[in-house]
Formats: C-alpha cells, sequence, structure tokens
C-alpha cells in the first residue's frame, strides 16, 4: 500500500512516502488520503496541500519557516562551544555543506524520475534506487535496507525532537513559575534573580504529559494544521522580541575565546546539524513548484537566509551573555513580564508542534502493526501505541534532562545521517554509470567523512557528558540580566 500524507508543521517535522504491505481494512482508515504526507526530517514540516503547484515565494518561505524550532535558540551555547571566531565561521560552512547535500538529493530525485518516468521521488525511493543502481551485487540485492535505514533515521530524528520538546517545555516553565513573584514590569532595572528550584523539573514533564496524549490522539493532518499555524506565529512573535533584546548592550567581548577547546567542538558540530535539518523539506518543495527549474536557486537563497539568521543568533546571543549563556537563549532573558511572555508564547509553539513531530514515527511504525492484527484490535492497539510512544518520549526526557546535550545527541546520531553522510554517497551510487570526475568522487568522500566524524565523535561527547557523575540533573533555573 502506498501512503501519501502532508503536514504544515514548524522544523524539524519529516514526511516521507512509505511503501508498506498492505494493512486490514482498519489501518487503511486510519490514514488521511485526502493529505498528502511529505519526506524528510528534522529540523521541524510544512504545509503544501496539493495544487496547481506554488510559487519561488512560496517555496523560499516554506523553506525558512521549516528551519525555525527549539534549534535556533540552543545556537549560543553552541557558539559557546566552538568560540567566538570558529564557531560562525563553522556554521557558515556547514550551512554551505548541508546545502550542497540537499541540491545532491533534488538532482538524484530528478535523475532517478527521468530513468523510471516518475513524477516524484521521496528520500526513501531515492535511496532504493540508488543502491539498486550500484554496481556491487550485494548492494543491489539489499537495496530495500536503504528505504529501512532512512525509515529508521527519520523515527529516531522525530522521537528525539519530542524529546527535546518536553525538556524545553519542563524547563521554560519551571523558569517562569518559580519567578512569578519577582517578576516586575520594568525590564531595564531588574536585577539577578538566583532562584532555589521548589519542585523537580521532572515532575513538570510528567505534568505535561496528559496534554501531549491528547494532542497525538488527533488523527486528523487538517486539525493538526491549525495548531501549526499557531505554532508559527507564536515562534516568530518569540523570536523578533529575543533578537531585539540581545542586540542591545553587548559587552566587551574580548574576554571570549576565539576558538574553544577541541573537546566541545563535537557538542557544537551535534547542535549545529540538529538545526539545519530540513534535508527532507527540498524534494516535496521542488514537486510543488510551479516552475521546478528555477528550485536550485530558491534553495541557496533560502539557505543562505537560514544560515544568516542562525550565524546573528548564534554569535550575538553568546557575545551578550558569555560563559553564562545557557542551553535555551529563552532562559537568559530579564525576569520582567515582556521576556516572561517570549517563553510563555515559545511554549505554546513548542507544546503545538510535539503532535506535528510525533505524526511521523506514528506513521510509519502503528500501520505496519496494524497489518498484522485483525480490525476489532485496530483502534484499541492505535491508540495503545501512541500512549507507549509519548511516555516513551516522557521517559527519555526524564532520564536525559540537559537539553544541550539532548540536542547535539540527536543532531550527531540521526541528523547527520540524513544531512551529510547519505547524499554524498547517493550521488556516487546515482551517477556511477555516467563517470564521475576524480574531484567529484573526492569531494563525495570527503563529506561523508566528515558527517562519519561528527556522528561518532559527536555521539561519544554527547553520551559521555551525560555520563559524567558530576553533572546536575536538572538544569539551572536562574533568571540573569546584564546591566
Amino acid at each position: 500500500m502506498s501512503v501519501t500524507k502532508s503536514v504544515e508543521s514548524p522544523p524539524g517535522t519529516v514526511a516521507l512516502k512509505l511503501d508498506l504491505v498492505s494493512p486490514p481494512e482498519n489501518a487503511k482508515k486510519l490514514q488521511n488520503n485526502d493529505s498528502t504526507f511529505l519526506e524528510g526530517s528534522p529540523s521541524e514540516s510544512l504545509c503544501l496541500e496539493k495544487t496547481e503547484g506554488i510559487t519561488g515565494l512560496q517555496a523560499l518561505i516554506h523553506l525558512v519557516k521549516g528551519n525555525l524550532g527549539t534549534g535556533i535558540l540552543g545556537l549560543p551555547l553552541a557558539m559557546k562551544n566552538a568560540g567566538v571566531l570558529l564557531g560562525p565561521l563553522s556554521l557558515l560552512a556547514m550551512g554551505a555543506v548541508a546545502c550542497h547535500c540537499m541540491h545532491i538529493l533534488v538532482r538524484c530525485a530528478q535523475r532517478f524520475c527521468h530513468r523510471l518516468n516518475k513524477p516524484f521521488m521521496d528520500y526513501g525511493d531515492t535511496v532504493l534506487h540508488g543502491l539498486e543502481a550500484s554496481p556491487s551485487t550485494w548492494l543491489r540485492s539489499h537495496a530495500s535496507w536503504g528505504r529501512h535505514i532512512v525509515s529508521f533515521f527519520l523515527i529516531v530524528t522525530q522521537l528525539g525532537f519530542c524529546c527535546v520538546y518536553i525538556v524545553f517545555l519542563a524547563d521554560n516553565l519551571k523558569q517562569v513559575v518559580e519567578t512569578v513573584n519577582g517578576t516586575t514590569n520594568n525590564c531595564y532595572h531588574n536585577e539577578t534573580v538566583v532562584l532555589t528550584p521548589t519542585i523537580d523539573s521532572r515532575l513538570y514533564m510528567l505534568a505535561f504529559l496528559p496534554i501531549l496524549v491528547l494532542l497525538v490522539c488527533i488523527r486528523n493532518l487538517r486539525v493538526l494544521a491549525i495548531f501549526s499555524m499557531l505554532a508559527n506565529i507564536s515562534m516568530m512573535v518569540s523570536l523578533i522580541i529575543i533578537t531585539q533584546y540581545i542586540v542591545q548592550g553587548i559587552p566587551d567581548v574580548s574576554r571570549l575565546p576565539l576558538a574553544a577547546s577541541w573537546k566541545t567542538y563535537p557538542l557544537f558540530f551535534g547542535t549545529a546539524v540538529f538545526s539545519f535539518e530540513s534535508i527532507g523539506v527540498v524534494l516535496p518543495l521542488e514537486n510543488k513548484m510551479k516552475d521546478a527549474r528555477r528550485f536550485p536557486a530558491i534553495l541557496y537563497l533560502g539557505m543562505s537566509i537560514i544560515t544568516a539568521m542562525y550565524i546573528s543568533i548564534g554569535t550575538l546571543g553568546y557575545l551578550r551573555f558569555g560563559d553564562d549563556i545557557k542551553a535555551s537563549i529563552t532562559l537568559n532573558l530579564p525576569n520582567c513580564w515582556l521576556y516572561q511572555s517570549v517563553k510563555l508564547l515559545y511554549l505554546v509553539g513548542i507544546l503545538c508542534t510535539y503532535a506535528l513531530q510525533f505524526y511521523v514515527p506514528a506513521e510509519i511504525i502503528i500501520p505496519f502493526i496494524l497489518s498484522r492484527v485483525s480490525t476489532s484490535w485496530a483502534l484499541g492497539l492505535d491508540l495503545s501505541i501512541r500512549l507507549a510512544m509519548v511516555c516513551l518520549t516522557c521517559v527519555l526526557a526524564i532520564l536525559i534532562p540537559r537539553l544541550d546535550l539532548v540536542i547535539s545527541l540527536v543532531g550527531s546520531v540521526s541528523s547527520s545521517a540524513l544531512a551529510l553522510i547519505i547524499p554524498p554517497l547517493l550521488e556516487l551510487l546515482t551517477y556511477y554509470s555516467e563517470g564521475l570526475s576524480p574531484l567529484t568522487i573526492a569531494k563525495d568522500a570527503l563529506v561523508s567523512l566528515l558527517g562519519l566524524v561528527g556522528f561518532v565523535v559527536g555521539t561519544y561527547e554527547a553520551l559521555d557528558e551525560l555520563m559524567r557523575p558530576g553533572h546536575s540533573r536538572t538544569f539551572p533555573n536562574s533568571t540573569i540580566f546584564f546591566q
């Protein structure tokens, strides 16, 4: 059975076209056949309704919007892990490489569409046909594993996003609640408030669990699109307020290191890749454009805007708060109602986005399981699986309550594979029969190797940080204000 669905959501949401064994009639009823389910990442997806086509401007807006999520709020801390000079340069280079890999994926998909006379091909299809075109007999015979690997990393990425969201929700709500008595209307004469936590962050995570369970029970994408619109509006308003604050009163930056320790750089890598994970957005956008020939220009323009935003907010946030920067820049905002409202707005946005991020792994796992049970068990099993998956993300968030390390771990493990490792290898497989220049082969091998090194080292460093007994199990929840 071919399942095709579509949804609008912020960064990190992925979309995929999934071919499954035909499930029983009850499983079919769970699918929304009026929508198109996109293929792609983490970062956070978008709404692409079935129309005659979208314009270049609309594609650009979707591409930029599809990258805005929690990742951008963690970039100032990522800059601390890289250095005030090395960080922006690395982010610029990573943005260029990520954009190039997106272009590679589009080109490979177009080539297989022409070869096989297909109107559209998603990430999983492209990898599948790339392996089938391989000169290796073993790879051709195991081509179906390419789709399975892509699906696996999509599940890991999306559930990782869900874990990040739960940690983010708990940490920011905890700070808002614990500063409510000291919150004022004056944002320019606050004193630094150091809080003594009264309730463990993990209790806040559990408090969100019933709301999240209700949200994931919404299986209609048209209803979820309403939540997506609300999330986008609240996030954009929050980012505007955050930006106007951090550009004010930047202190002397000479005290900040140009390059941080090499031991913390892998954590920067994971966070940066996590933020740029929107590679799955490009194929649906290219497919929906009225004039697909303009898409490469739109892609490079959009990624230039995104990279500029990331570098600006990441660098300015680090310059503004220095070594006191927290896992999310929202935790460094002054203790006044204007900036507390920023946290509440972003809380609403992330809470609304959770169900959209959750939709992708649910659509991969649930139909596969329902195809193996009778019709009478379908609804109960569907709801039980959703409940179990939500509880799993909550448990993982409780076990790993450090937002910065969760982001870095998810970015290193799955985002690097989808965005950096697979596309260059796919180009080698796609164009092998047509001949490749030594420069192209060397370039693809280098990009994949760098992605693999980031995958291994970033994962190791994130896990090492998480397992160190000296680290606190909860977030620092002090509100820092600089005169």
